[in-house]
């Protein structure tokens, strides 16, 4: 067996359940606001394609994905970047994926290289999306956690990390927005990257899955290729940038996604993916053409969000420290006691399910980031979000008048 596979951490919702797994809740119904599943209805179109192209699933899908698909990728990634017409060719620089997930893990795969170093390193924010630590340790490479928190404005600061860790450095992650802070990142924070790819001779992967969600319409977040541009950057050489559906269209059971960069790495992936055999199916690569090329669902599905966080930040704002993230769909929140003793009291009061922080982080020398935080989806219905931000403000209070002390041993 891979030696490996003993160095995977649990996944933070296996870690729930067994939190939760003895506890007993009221006779309330249950709200589930820990895990980020869209549960906004599928756009017509993506469904109408899917149940009028059964015939697709007699064919194995393509590795390269179809002409009509590529060009699409292409040509929504020109305009939602704002790149030059022909900066992204479809036979050169783009893929579909099975999902951002899977993309993910074949990213570091392709990439780490331990003959260049024997101990390579991939550089990840913390807390972060875990299938970035699971893929790097899979390679054979070492996590290097850039902690982001209150302190740094919960932002990389590439300054503090190491020259002798850059030297090590095959890969960094970055996800804006972020997963699960909501920060998005500038322009000049990408040049800065870009500068340090282009000196130590790594791959920037960017995680653009939440890209379509963002709370003013005005100033959508900018992309790692359209700062590679702008920083005149030929190729986009060491640059790739990860997209899903899942968020952007609420179709997180299609399983579709896909990757955009240097066309030198695209055509080693290429290679990978062959073996890999995990393109997404026909049906689901024929349905994300339309899906791409109609904005009309993707605006109405930011309104759906805006709306709930509207009504969610009113009802906490009083009794919690709490800001409207940038982009996603989460609220990353500071909790009065430890974070699991908090997620643990918020059940069995409430019935209410959230996730730790420090389920998604990594003790570092410089601490945990997650711990004290919890992560709250805003992905059910909105009368279900606001009811479990009421619910949580009752928790909220009733804590005020316990002890600290008491509160943590009580569960």
């Amino acid at each position: 067996m891979n030696p490996h596979i003993r160095l995977l951490h649990p996944y933070p919702f296996q870690r729930l359940a067994a939190l939760t797994a003895s506890l007993k809740a009221p006779a309330l119904s249950r709200i589930n606001m820990a895990i980020g599943e869209p549960r906004h209805p599928a756009p017509d179109l993506v469904t109408a394609e899917i149940t009028g192209g059964l015939a697709a699933l007699s064919t194995y899908p393509s590795t390269r994905g179809g002409d009509a698909l590529r060009q699409a990728i292409a040509q929504w990634l020109t305009e939602r970047f704002q790149l030059p017409r022909g900066a992204v060719d479809p036979d050169r620089h783009v893929l579909p994926a099975s999902g951002s997930r899977e993309a993910i893990y074949a990213v570091v795969q392709a990439q780490i290289d331990r003959e260049r170093h024997p101990r390579p390193v991939v550089l990840m924010p913390n807390p972060f999306y875990q299938i970035y630590e699971g893929a790097t340790l899979l390679a054979g490479a070492e996590p290097y956690y850039l902690n982001t928190d209150a302190a740094n404005g919960f932002r990389m600061d590439f300054r503090t990390v190491p020259k002798e860790i850059w030297e090590r450095t095959q890969l960094v992650w970055t996800c804006s927005p972020s997963n699960p802070t909501g920060q998005v990142m500038s322009r000049s924070e990408y040049g800065e990257l870009l500068e340090l790819a282009h000196r130590y001779d790594f791959l920037i992967a960017a995680d653009e899955c939440y890209s379509e969600l963002y709370d003013d319409e005005d100033a959508p977040p900018e992309g790692l290729l359209q700062s590679a541009v702008a920083s005149g950057v030929k190729d986009f050489a060491h640059c790739v940038a990860l997209h899903s559906l899942s968020k952007r269209s609420n179709v997180p059971g299609l399983r579709f996604g896909f990757v955009a960069g240097e066309s030198a790495f695209m055509a080693q992936f290429l290679t990978l993916r062959t073996y890999l055999g995990s393109a997404p199916a026909t049906l689901a690569q024929n349905a994300a053409i339309p899906a791409l090329q109609d904005e009309v669902h993707v605006r109405l599905n930011r309104a759906q969000y805006r709306e709930k966080f509207d009504d969610v930040l009113a009802i906490l704002k009083d009794v919690i420290t709490v800001e409207r993230p940038r982009g996603g769909f989460y609220l990353w929140l500071p909790t009065p006691i430890d974070d699991e003793a908090f997620v643990a009291g918020l059940y069995v009061t409430q019935h209410v399910l959230a996730l730790p922080g420090r389920y998604l982080s990594r003790p570092t020398p410089q601490g945990d980031p997650g711990a004290g935080y919890i992560r709250l989806a805003l992905v059910g219905p909105r009368a279900e979000c606001r009811e479990g931000a009421l619910r949580l403000r009752s928790y909220i209070e009733s804590l005020s008048l316990r002890t600290i002390n008491d509160t943590s041993n009580a569960y």
